[in-house]
């Protein structure tokens, strides 16, 4: 049960006998009736007469001529905030078509948005199939329906709740029928859609950031598809995110088996050069902020121990010969591996302690529900005796394993278990994650978590020996990496990684004081929007798929769930290449109407035109 209501408002009402049920509540608060006619017509109507006198006699208003679609008009500025707002069986009249309902709902829903307190809620009972949603059933067709969810984001509320109408438990009620007609709406299988507000939309404005590059702070332009990624804090002490219960709850069980020493020194967000191996199109290239550049000295003392990868066997020059930056730009990191790497060059390890590193690293990807721009890795790295680091390898599994299954003890619904494949088994079915990681140097086995009813699982982990510049006779150096956030997704039932990233508080709310538990959306069935764009590619060039699904992520604050490749043509004669793509916008956790996602689109097919060279068709 929420909060009690103080003042609640309801349209449309035929014969009042609805609010006259209402009134009577517990908890109900302040009742505002009303109906579109004037009260000598609604007072002809059955029972109407007997309701109007039951309200008024308990407190609740009764106003009458109430247009649904202009309510700032018929209450006073302090009158105005109404915690929850019903309208049953909205209906134009008579033979109105769903074009007419449509625009009715549209006009009701941006109304709603002068009067609704920011808690509010909007609850909207239809006839079985008119919504338009996949809780209908059977279902319309969706040019048949009201397309209710669609018209109420166009206005900025999303559909957090659906529920049928229980008609038989409101006491005393019974539902009219259009206005002027004495037929009755049909109640059996109607549903009740509950609309709250949306999170305001993201913040565009450019942003700048602060990190420790070598011996020097240094500040650079966080490029515009990570504005709202950077520095959140979801790994901090006082952060409730299932990311840090994940990461807390892992190293406690690990410290169980093993010495444990938390790198918490700030690890630096830049790295500077070239990462030797890995697409340089994956790589978030940064320049830092005019002035900031450090001198040669400088990096030459703080840099070199941190910045580099190891050499995968790449021709370095032919990866500058392709458009690889200069050895002087920076990137965000893509990986903690060089820290990794750093702490083992310097030998500033215990043998036998697990050293653990946590933090956000960033990779340029394609879309795909699963496919991050931005996650938090934990890195374990530890130093056993030369012929142990098998059995190390089984223990670090076993007790990542019995850690995981003791977090899904409290979310029913989820049974996840963790295998050890060897590299060479999973041949092509690599996700971005595992893909990428194989980049950054040899993997020899892959942690893959599965969950009924895929029990094959998901790559979200790696296990790695160090090259062999960083062993020594005695020791040899495991380290294993874990993709927390996609951990956090199979674990608590999430199937959208941006929703990790949302600023609604209504997702953290989910999970008090660190609890996971199994999510449930606040936003049902978001509408989506699919447009096409063909071009012409660049003679001679090669398409790069990635910085195109990096641009709409850019522009769209990634609303684009989907980009799929539709058609692509050679035209006979000049050789030139034609490639169609079909962009799907929708957003998981915020209301994103039509109009916005024209606007996306056309921004879309600006920049592509600007930063990649097409010739747009």
């Amino acid at each position: 049960m929420g909060p009690p209501l103080r003042r609640v408002l309801l349209l449309g009402e035929g014969n009042f006998s609805f609010s006259a049920a209402l009134c009577g509540a517990q908890g109900t608060g302040h009742v505002v009736a009303t109906c579109y006619e004037s009260e000598e017509e609604a007072a002809g109507r059955g029972g109407a007469a007997r309701s109007i006198r039951r309200l008024r006699d308990s407190g609740a208003e009764v106003v009458f001529s109430v247009d649904c679609t202009k309510l700032k008009e018929h209450f006073l500025p302090g009158e105005r905030e109404f915690d929850r707002i019903y309208f049953n069986f909205p209906h134009c009249g008579r033979k109105a078509g769903v074009v007419k309902n449509r625009q009715l709902l549209a006009g009701f829903f941006h109304s709603c948005t002068e009067v609704l307190a920011q808690e509010g809620e909007i609850h909207v009972a239809l006839c079985n199939g008119q919504g338009g949603t996949p809780a209908d059933q059977p279902r319309r067709e969706w040019h048949n329906s009201w397309q209710i969810v669609a018209l109420a984001a166009a206005a900025g509320f999303i559909l957090s709740h659906v529920r049928p109408f229980e008609a038989e438990t409101v006491d005393g009620y019974k539902c009219t029928g259009y206005r002027s007609q004495d037929k009755s709406f049909c109640v059996e299988g109607a549903l009740n859609h509950i609309f709250t507000r949306s999170s305001a939309p993201l913040c565009s404005t450019p942003m700048s950031c602060k990190t420790q590059l070598g011996s020097q702070n240094v500040s650079f332009q966080v490029p515009q598809e990570l504005v709202d990624k950077i520095n959140r804090g979801f790994l901090e002490a006082n952060s409730g995110h299932p990311v840090r219960t994940i990461k807390e709850k892992l190293s406690a069980g690990l410290s169980q088996a093993f010495p444990l020493q938390n790198i918490s020194s700030c690890l630096p967000l830049l790295h500077q050069g070239h990462p030797h191996g890995v697409c340089p199109s994956s790589i978030f290239w940064i320049t830092l902020s005019p002035g900031e550049a450090p001198s040669t000295e400088k990096m030459s003392q703080g840099l070199a121990d941190t910045v580099e990868f190891p050499h995968s066997g790449q021709d370095t020059d032919k990866s500058v010969q392709e458009g690889c930056p200069a050895p002087k730009q920076f990137y965000l990191r893509p990986s903690l591996l060089p820290h990794a790497q750093a702490i083992i060059k310097k030998r500033a390890f215990s043998p036998g302690t697990l050293q653990v590193l946590s933090g956000p690293v960033f990779r340029k990807c394609r879309i795909t529900p699963h496919s991050m721009p931005v996650f938090h890795e934990m890195l374990v790295v530890l130093a056993v005796s030369r012929g142990t680091e098998n059995s190390c390898i089984q223990m670090l599994v076993d007790n990542i394993q019995t850690t995981v299954s003791s977090l899904h003890q409290g979310v029913p619904g989820i049974k996840p278990s963790i295998s050890l494949q060897e590299t060479t088994s999973l041949g092509a079915e690599l996700n971005d994650f595992a893909a990428f990681e194989g980049q950054l140097g040899e993997v020899q086995h892959f942690l893959c978590v599965g969950t009924e009813p895929d029990p094959s699982g998901s790559c979200l982990g790696v296990i790695r020996t160090a090259p062999d510049e960083f062993k020594s006779r005695e020791l040899v150096v495991v380290s294993a990496s874990l993709n927390l956030d996609l951990l956090a997704m199979l674990l608590c039932g999430i199937s959208d990684w941006r929703m990790l990233w949302t600023s609604d508080r209504r997702f953290l709310r989910q999970f008090p004081q660190g609890e996971l538990r199994l999510f449930e959306s606040f936003s049902l069935y978001p509408p989506s929007y699919v447009h096409d764009v063909s071009f012409w590619v660049p003679d001679g060039e090669e398409f790069d798929e990635v910085a195109f699904h990096t641009l709409a992520r850019r522009v769209s604050a990634e609303m684009v769930v989907s980009i799929q490749l539709r058609d692509s043509f050679q035209q006979a004669g000049t050789g030139r290449r034609s490639l169609c793509y079909r962009v799907t916008f929708q957003s998981c956790d915020r209301a994103l109407g039509s109009r916005e996602a024209a606007e996306m689109q056309l921004r879309f097919r600006e920049e592509i035109q600007q930063h990649l060279g097409v010739t747009l068709r």
